[in-house]
């Protein structure tokens, strides 16, 4: 899965510059993204236009910052991405620091699925996971 990997850190990487096009191009087009009730904007976005729409409307409060994937974990057709946003929004001076995990199920070499959990192990347990990479 060494692809689908390299195609996971891309989509933060496209997310982080601002090519929000970039960022969807490992998305099957009839993908879903689903985010819970508790993150920012939840709801479930479907296809190339909803999922560029949800991440631009995200991307756009960011003065300055990024995301950035510290460790996947494959398991099976699901690459779950640990991630660590640390980013200022506009108009104000201090930064936001989370870490959170997105679940990126595959198929045929494209992205199906995102699931967003704020909970790192919560996402690992959704896909099945263990991380070996765990303290």
């Amino acid at each position: 899965m060494s692809s689908e990997i390299e195609a996971v850190n891309e989509t933060y990487a496209a997310i982080s510059r601002g090519d929000i096009p970039a960022a969807v191009e490992a998305f099957d087009p009839q993908m879903e993204w689903v985010e819970p009730p508790d993150f920012p904007t939840p709801g479930t976005y479907r296809g190339h236009a909803e999922v560029m729409a949800h991440i631009s409307r995200g991307r756009n409060t960011w003065a300055e910052g990024g995301c950035e994937v510290e460790r996947c974990v494959v398991a099976g057709d699901k690459i779950v991405a640990l991630v660590r946003a640390r980013v200022r929004l506009k108009g104000h001076a201090e930064w936001l620091d989370g870490r959170f995990a997105d679940v990126h199920t595959f198929r045929n070499g494209k992205v199906i699925e995102v699931r967003s959990f704020g909970e790192r192990q919560e996402a690992l347990d959704w896909a099945g996971a263990t991380d070996p990479g765990a303290p």
